[in-house]
């Protein structure tokens, strides 16, 4: 494989625009309406859409969403050999909330049984066996020590980061983007994890890791930091009406990793990087819709407002 993504696959139901949050007792109707793997098969996902030989290694279970993820893959291509199924409920579930340019998010993730080993101990050992060119994954604990072994097999991995990990182990964050061949975060995350007021003094502290960032800017494109400077990089960006922003970014690494298995240089990989964005934020769904049987037609509810609220029944 050219490139696995490590990590939790999620089952989303991503409702369209809202105006706002229901609050106790009213219900929110909006018209549109959509089913949709999110979670590391992203990343995967845009990998493979690129030309890679993509590889997704998590934990599915007995549940929808890994039948759906596991349906997904197996149609775009997806190798699941380096998963393992374990016989009980598994895949996270999410429920998105489109508001006026924010997301809002009900997740639930099952419980891990405490005689399952820790998944990034079972990540290390299909690193050993497989050695891919590039590997994707958040930083995270434990994910340190994976980081190392990836240097010294010759794996590259990209390193991406979320608000939570950023607030519960900033310590490990920083030391897993020290370890990185490519820490991928967006501005606010590197402010924040940096402790920085702009995003110019963000970067400046970031050089002690030595790692080239490749910083998300949304529709701005990115930057591109290293130690020949700052590169602003907008080739790629594109307008769109922007539906869902839920895995824009995922599908940023996934495609730029897919640039450069084709040996683009970086700066190329990140304007693959903005096309793979620009597009995810344009469909509602991490990878866009997917079609399960009787589910799909069947919970669609149009309103021609957009978003109004009923009282309480």
């Amino acid at each position: 494989m050219d490139m696995i993504s490590f990590g939790r696959v999620f089952l989303e139901l991503v409702l369209g625009r809202v105006q706002q949050l229901p609050r106790p007792g009213e219900e929110i109707f909006t018209d549109e309406f959509a089913i949709s793997c999110g979670g590391a098969v992203t990343s995967a996902s845009a990998a493979a859409t690129s030309g890679a030989r993509a590889g997704l290694c998590t934990l599915p279970g007995d549940d929808l969403g890994s039948r759906v993820a596991a349906e997904y893959c197996a149609a775009e291509g997806i190798d699941l050999s380096t998963s393992a199924w374990l016989h009980r409920p598994a895949s996270g579930i999410t429920v998105v909330l489109n508001l006026e340019g924010d997301r809002a998010f009900v997740s639930h993730v099952p419980p891990r049984s405490t005689c399952e080993p820790a998944e990034v101990d079972r990540w290390r050992e299909v690193l050993r066996r497989e050695r891919p060119a590039w590997c994707y994954l958040h930083a995270g604990e434990g994910v340190a020590a994976f980081l190392r072994e990836a240097r010294e097999l010759g794996t590259n991995a990209v390193v991406d980061v979320t608000f939570a990990e950023i607030e519960h182990v900033p310590d490990e964050v920083s030391e897993c983007a020290a370890l990185a061949a490519i820490f991928v975060p967006n501005a606010e995350e590197l402010r924040r994890l940096t402790a920085q007021n702009s995003l110019e003094a963000a970067v400046a502290a970031a050089a002690c890791w030595g790692t080239p960032l490749v910083i998300k800017c949304g529709a701005d494109g990115a930057l591109v930091a290293g130690s020949d400077g700052v590169t602003e990089v907008t080739a790629g960006v594109r307008q769109v009406e922007v539906s869902d922003l839920t895995g824009a970014g995922d599908s940023f690494a996934g495609a730029m990793i897919g640039a450069l298995v084709e040996g683009r240089t970086l700066l190329e990989a990140v304007a693959a990087g903005n096309v793979a964005g620009a597009d995810a934020a344009s469909r509602l769904g991490a990878v866009g819709e997917i079609q399960v049987a009787g589910l799909n037609a069947a919970t669609r509810r149009t309103q021609s407002t957009g978003g109004s609220v009923t009282p309480q029944r």
